[in-house]
């Protein structure tokens, strides 16, 4: 993910996602659009409505994971969305703890999250 983007962005991705085909995009999604269409991760289709392109999905999935990564590290009881949980899992980033079946954040996710959390100090500076 090399642009920065706001919680607002990241929103309209999101909402963009989900939004059914040909359906008239919201106020969150028309205000982002400019942007995210420069950065090419929406796109207008012919028909003049918009979609998200390949980047933009990876990038809505990246998010996730590391958002499902955040979650399990502070609460073992949240339940993830099958693709993230099983990329976190194939990843070695979670695990299930066989005691208790619950899932767990490993070593390597909490280097993971240690790594993204400097990133985002350096970042900030």
């Amino acid at each position: 993910m090399n642009q920065k983007l706001s919680i607002d962005e990241y929103d309209a991705l999101e909402q963009l996602s989900k939004l059914p085909r040909n359906t008239k995009p919201n106020a969150c999604i028309s205000r982002n659009a400019k942007r995210l269409c420069g950065i090419k991760f929406m796109t207008y289709r012919k028909d003049g409505t918009l979609e998200l392109t390949e980047t933009g999905r990876q990038t809505l999935f990246i998010k996730q994971c590391i958002d499902g990564l955040r979650a399990i590290a502070n609460d073992p009881e949240v339940s993830l969305p099958g693709p993230v949980a099983t990329f976190l899992g194939k990843k070695a980033h979670i695990e299930v703890n066989v005691e208790t079946g619950k899932m767990t954040i490993t070593q390597r996710g909490q280097e993971c999250l240690a790594d993204i959390d400097a990133q985002m100090v350096q970042g900030n500076k």
